[in-house]
């Protein structure tokens, strides 16, 4: 959708959002002492994979590089993928300064103006960070794959290994889509739709509901955009989430682990998004698991929008569920269709270090260390309450800067989108700039254009309020 400026308002600032919600600030002295010290010295392997020409591939001006990729053809068929994954377990040492802060903090934070990571810049974005031409200690991943792209052998494994390039989502698609991407990243597309034809023959949902998000505006400011997902970035997150399944089926194999669970969608919430299809104009086939429905929509029409918007009530309930001998009752990520462990992001996620370390002792047939397994029944309330501040964070910044883009425009009337709706409100978003926020007004039509006049823009609450204006035109504002 559009973006622009509306009004030339005060300097936005979010610093006061972070303070209210008591985002860590700067690390403690013997926090950033400690990782200078581990970064001169970490613990590396004896095995070196600096042969393998592995790439990195994320959003442009990243430092803090978790991952790097190496797609081959197998002889005789099928594929081998090479994923490093940043050791940070050669530079933290458990129960040391760093672990302890990393443990507070649980992940990477992201404000439009500041990233505050998880690790301190020395690490996450320094020494453990798989920058272009350096020799990094990696966990690294060779899984095999048959000719459909399914599993035929894993192997992980503690290696020295260099990346020979850091690549962007945006160039790699562009290199993509013109025959010119690099070798190690041109099977790319083909591994990817592999996983993901074998990910929707197993009924998995892909909700793919465009992304709001801050960014800065031309000519100073901040504005909102809602984003989707480029192919490169789809066919990346498959690597990952195949990574995750293996590292979760050896968890279980092993009665040892860290899963990332989420239950099955409750029958009665299937039923009324069922009924709510037709009314939308979206086609549910007699038979379609709700998977198969909601992958094959983009949210590019107001009635798909507003259906992906109600089908996020079946993606509730995910968890981290520890597994010490029997598995639990139910070890699925149902939204993946398998079971499932985060391994691959732990420069910025917490619980990934313990999960690789999990996986590398299992792999070598040895047993988990003390320190992981000591940690296993603690990390899900610490990975519960980061991800509760990250997801507070992101929608304070959202709604202070659409509260702040608005203000002076109350009466104005905007072409919008009804999302949901009750008895005398609901949620809408704007044809631009791209906000998201509720409107009040009996008889909203979900999945329908509307006018909706602004009635309320508080910076200082960060809330903004429409009302239906249903005589008013509803042509694109100019």
């Amino acid at each position: 959708m559009p973006t622009r400026r509306l009004t030339v308002q005060a300097p936005l600032r979010f610093d006061a959002v972070r303070a209210e919600l008591d985002v860590p600030a700067e690390f403690p002295t013997e926090v950033l002492a400690e990782a200078e010290q581990a970064a001169a010295a970490p613990v590396l392997p004896a095995y070196d994979a600096t042969d393998v020409p592995l790439v990195t591939v994320d959003p442009p001006g990243s430092r803090d590089l978790d991952q790097a990729l190496h797609l081959a053809a197998r002889p005789g068929g099928g594929f081998r993928v090479s994923y490093a994954i940043a050791d940070v377990a050669a530079f933290v040492r458990p129960g040391g300064a760093v672990d302890t802060e990393a443990r507070r903090r649980t992940q990477t934070l992201y404000s439009p103006d500041l990233r505050t990571p998880l690790h301190p810049p020395a690490l996450g974005e320094g020494a453990a960070s798989l920058l272009p031409d350096q020799v990094r200690p990696a966990v690294l991943w060779r899984i095999d794959l048959d000719p459909a792209g399914a599993v035929a052998a894993v192997d992980v494994r503690r290696a020295l290994v260099r990346s020979r390039a850091q690549l962007d989502y945006p160039g790699l698609q562009a290199a993509l889509d013109s025959g010119t991407a690099p070798e190690p990243v041109a099977l790319l597309p083909r591994v990817g739709e592999l996983r993901t034809a074998l990910a929707r023959a197993r009924h998995a949902t892909e909700l793919e509901v465009p992304e709001q998000e801050v960014l800065p505006a031309e000519g100073g400011g901040w504005t909102v955009r809602f984003r989707r997902q480029q192919p490169v970035e789809r066919w990346n997150a498959q690597v990952s989430l195949l990574t995750g399944a293996c590292a979760a089926r050896l968890m279980l194999d092993a009665g040892v682990g860290l899963l990332r669970t989420l239950p099955a969608p409750r029958p009665e919430d299937v039923a009324a998004l069922r009924r709510l299809a037709p009314v939308l104009g979206v086609d549910w086939p007699a038979g379609a698991e709700p998977g198969d429905v909601i992958s094959a929509l983009d949210g590019a029409t107001p009635g798909q929008a507003a259906f992906l918007e109600h089908a996020a009530v079946l993606l509730r309930g995910a968890a981290y569920t520890p597994v010490d001998g029997a598995p639990p009752a139910d070890p699925l990520h149902h939204a993946v269709g398998l079971p499932y462990a985060h391994v691959t992001a732990p420069i910025r996620r917490l619980v990934d270090r313990f999960g690789s370390e999990t996986c590398v002792a299992v792999g070598a047939g040895g047993n988990v260390p003390d320190w992981v397994r000591a940690a296993l029944p603690e990390l899900p309330a610490l990975m519960t309450a980061g991800g509760r501040l990250a997801g507070a964070l992101e929608r304070a910044v959202v709604d202070a800067t659409e509260a702040w883009l608005l203000t002076g425009q109350e009466g104005r009337e905007f072409p919008a989108v009804v999302l949901d709706a009750g008895k005398d409100k609901g949620t809408v978003v704007l044809d631009a700039p791209a906000v998201r926020a509720t409107c009040t007004g009996a008889g909203l039509p979900v999945g329908e254009r509307i006018a909706a006049r602004l009635a309320e823009a508080d910076q200082a609450r960060r809330v903004v309020r429409f009302t239906h204006a249903p005589d008013a035109p509803t042509d694109p504002v100019a």
